[in-house]
């Protein structure tokens, strides 16, 4: 079921960029002004922050959907496998989080790390591409 939210949260997403792309792309032919400028640029902005954001729910929404995946080899839990087969061997579960995006590991002994499953670019680019003044 998470991974079904985190799906549809991201093609949410990709349908908000986009409209943001399109009236960003249409205020900047349209006007020539400066606030006119400064409303595209932010829509324009606002749309890459909305995109990128979305790439990396689509990212961890996968990393679920392998994490879910009750089949033959499915122990340790796939996502949790880079660390290597000691520590992997220890994951008992798992976590997630939207904000910032990622995927953590669950050891038996109390400890999570994080894995890789969200690309290292995606929550720098949301939070550097959010705040702007443009925004």
């Amino acid at each position: 079921m998470l991974f079904l939210g985190l799906l549809l949260a991201a093609l949410g997403g990709a349908v908000v960029a986009t409209a943001l792309t399109v009236r960003g792309f249409r205020a900047v032919l349209r006007s020539n002004e400066r606030v006119g400028r400064l409303r595209a640029a932010a829509l324009l902005v606002g749309a890459a922050t909305v995109a990128v954001y979305a790439w990396g729910l689509l990212h961890l929404g996968f990393a679920v959907l392998r994490a879910e995946d009750g089949g033959a080899g499915s122990s340790p839990i796939e996502p949790c496998r880079v660390a290597g087969p000691q520590l992997a061997s220890l994951v008992v579960g798992y976590d997630v989080s939207v904000l910032p995006l990622r995927f953590e590991c669950r050891l038996s002994g109390g400890g999570t790390y994080v894995t890789s499953s969200v690309p290292g670019y995606v929550n720098p680019a949301a939070a550097g591409l959010g705040p702007t003044p443009f925004s």
